[in-house]
């Protein structure tokens, strides 16, 4: 068994050397955030855990993700590949979570980076929206976007301004982004039989005190192919159940985020005595917007049962210490 030692979640010197001498085989195997009921780092690791990443908590207790210097390596090497150079990268993301941790470990671990430096970074859909008119964008090879869904209409305006945007998908149990504008990278195996499975040296060791993935990853998340490209549906536990209808949060999300008067939106189930759930819409707005407005907006780009049947304006969404919505907060609000 390897030790597993807790590190501050700060980007400094401390976490740098801890994340080395974790991948080198030197050093403890690091967690770094503020433990969880479940974690038990007294107990460690096995021997080929170099880091143990804890999942959003989006549904509950996060899970501590156990991920090997292999896996680590093959996403790092796939990443390079793709984007044309390992290089350097801006760091935006909190380190707690797999795509600040990976924006680390790319950058400093990384084989052979690129001697004039290819610049990249790592956003939110959140953070890009509000950084379209930073200048410093522009001038990066990439600028990879993942964590949620990003709104075409974002992505649109982010590429009319010279930015390289490149959205991605993945998760901790997957090393962090292992498809990139909906193609797998080299390695990596998306199959689809209503849920995304992943396949290849990119996938986790396992849950911290589960058994092992082998190699072989089922997500939560519903998908489907748009000839060689991945479209993500949404989570299967988010489906929205109205009137016998299954209405997927992520395409009234895409919709309304067309609709000029809004920012962002969130889109979820709540409980409704007539109807079993009803679409409500949480949004940020730069204009008014009526739900009758909002409810035809979405009846003409996905269907009428999907219509928001409530619609209530917030100064900002709440969100996960990844980045992510809070579904679970917006569900019970």
């Amino acid at each position: 068994m390897r030790r597993l030692q807790v590190v501050a979640p700060v980007a400094g010197p401390e976490l740098y050397a801890a994340l080395r001498a974790a991948v080198e085989g030197t050093g403890p195997a690091v967690f770094p955030g503020t433990p969880y009921a479940g974690l038990r780092p007294e107990e460690g690791v096995a021997d080929d855990v170099c880091l143990v990443v804890p999942t959003s908590g989006s549904t509950g207790e996060p899970k501590g993700v156990e991920l090997t210097a292999s896996c680590l390596a093959a996403s790092a090497d796939a990443t390079a590949t793709r984007l044309g150079g390992s290089g350097r990268w801006w760091l935006t993301l909190p380190v707690t979570h797999i795509a600040g941790l990976q924006v680390v470990l790319r950058s400093g671990y990384a084989p052979s980076p690129e001697p004039e430096g290819c610049r990249f970074t790592s956003l939110v859909p959140t953070q890009l929206n509000r950084m379209l008119d930073d200048p410093r964008l522009p001038r990066l090879d990439a600028v990879l976007v993942g964590g949620a869904a990003a709104p075409t209409a974002l992505l649109e305006a982010a590429r009319s301004r010279g930015i390289n945007v490149v959205t991605t998908y993945g998760m901790s149990e997957s090393s962090g982004g292992c498809v990139y504008d909906g193609k797998p990278l080299d390695g990596v195996t998306v199959d689809v039989d209503e849920r995304i499975v992943l396949s290849g040296p990119v996938v986790a060791r396992g849950y911290r005190f589960g058994e092992p993935f082998a190699g072989r990853f089922e997500t939560s998340d519903l998908g489907s192919w748009d000839g060689d490209r991945l479209i993500v549906l949404g989570r299967a536990d988010e489906l929205i159940n109205t009137g016998g209808e299954k209405v997927a949060p992520l395409a009234v999300e895409q919709a309304l985020s067309g609709h000029p008067a809004v920012v962002e939106v969130a889109v979820v189930g709540q409980p409704d005595p007539e109807w079993g759930s009803r679409v409500v819409a949480f949004a940020v707005l730069r204009a008014p917007l009526s739900l009758d407005d909002a409810r035809e907006w979405v009846a003409s780009r996905v269907s009428r049962v999907a219509a928001p049947r409530e619609l209530r304006v917030v100064d900002a969404l709440p969100r996960l210490p990844g980045g992510k919505v809070d579904r679970l907060r917006l569900t019970t609000s």
